[in-house]
């Protein structure tokens, strides 16, 4: 026995940046962003950290779940976008929760809700806990070069929340990383080290356009394929793939490559765009209460992005 997902959860900023607002900000126009990544909006936080964020998605999720926060066990938050080192956003989740639980923070990008509902696996399978809180939470906008127009019209604010309990839910997973910074880097402050010198970076999103579409489309496909074939399954067995957020085109030449119709593959880029490690639970939440999924559905997870990293899971809702 592993864990199910009891509930989901999702809240975006209220400001919302058009495609015509920011094209005037960085010199593109609406017609190249939605031809290059699919995106028509993005919500922007104004006030609200990724913290504010993560707490707004875990609330929803925890009231779709009907659990009370006490009764949580484990609080796993991911986000390459925090306000802070420390205390993590998990951490922060718990104190205004007013739970007193495990919490931590995981890195791992794009990818990082994935890597996250594996932890949490081995935590059910040693029968550690019964409730668990899965959040991706990401202020994409506090780490994006506004006058980069190749990256800033990608990116967009919001967090995802899963409630987890006991169950079968949770069938199979493949976790793949290539460390290495050549094809997408997230730079951070470099200190004040009279000890050290440091290479002149901008701690800013940069991201090789090319290598990262490839890296994309070829992960994503791998992993569905793997997960089809070590479970024993056809494309018609699942009922949606639940892709990382990250590109409209990634998306359709990936369902092109792997046989699969289009409408098979959850798409709210959108209206959203790029939320990193949020854009799955964000999507899966818009699912579970627009009434797509049904008991039984056989659903799978894909992401990739910065590390680099990949990961796909298959799920029984």
């Amino acid at each position: 026995m592993c864990h199910s997902i009891l509930g989901t959860g999702m809240y975006v900023p209220e400001t919302i940046i058009s495609n015509d607002a920011l094209a005037a900000m960085c010199g593109s126009s609406d017609q190249w962003i939605r031809q290059r990544v699919g995106v028509k909006q993005r919500h922007v936080c104004t006030e609200e950290t990724a913290a504010d964020l993560a707490v707004q998605a875990s609330v929803r999720a925890l009231e779709n779940a009907g659990c009370k926060p006490e009764e949580l066990d484990l609080i796993l938050a991911a986000t390459v976008s925090g306000e802070l080192i420390s205390p993590s956003v998990s951490c922060m989740v718990q104190r205004r929760l007013g739970v007193n639980c495990l919490a931590m923070d995981i890195n791992a990008a794009c990818s990082s809700f994935i890597f996250l509902l594996e932890t949490a696996a081995g935590f059910f399978a040693r029968k550690k806990l019964r409730r668990a809180l899965v959040i991706g939470a990401e202020r994409m906008s506090r780490i994006v070069d506004w006058e980069d127009r190749s990256t800033c019209v990608i990116f967009g604010d919001g967090a995802g929340a899963v409630v987890l309990g006991p169950g079968n839910g949770y069938m199979d997973a493949n976790l793949t990383v290539a460390g290495g910074d050549e094809v997408i880097c997230i730079p951070h402050f470099t200190g004040k080290s009279p000890f050290f010198t440091p290479t002149p970076s901008h701690p800013y999103i940069h991201m090789e356009g090319q290598e990262t579409f490839k890296f994309a489309v070829n992960a994503l496909c791998r992993d569905v394929r793997k997960l089809l074939a070590d479970n024993g399954l056809a494309p018609e067995d699942v009922a949606y793939i639940v892709p990382h957020q990250a590109n409209l085109r990634i998306i359709e030449l990936a369902a092109a490559r792997l046989g699969f119709p289009l409408e098979k593959f959850y798409v709210n880029i959108q209206n959203y765009g790029n939320t990193s490690s949020a854009s799955i639970p964000i999507a899966l939440d818009e699912m579970n209460r627009g009434g797509m999924l049904k008991r039984g559905d056989l659903l799978i997870f894909a992401a990739f992005g910065g590390g680099l990293s990949n990961a796909a899971c298959l799920v029984k809702w």
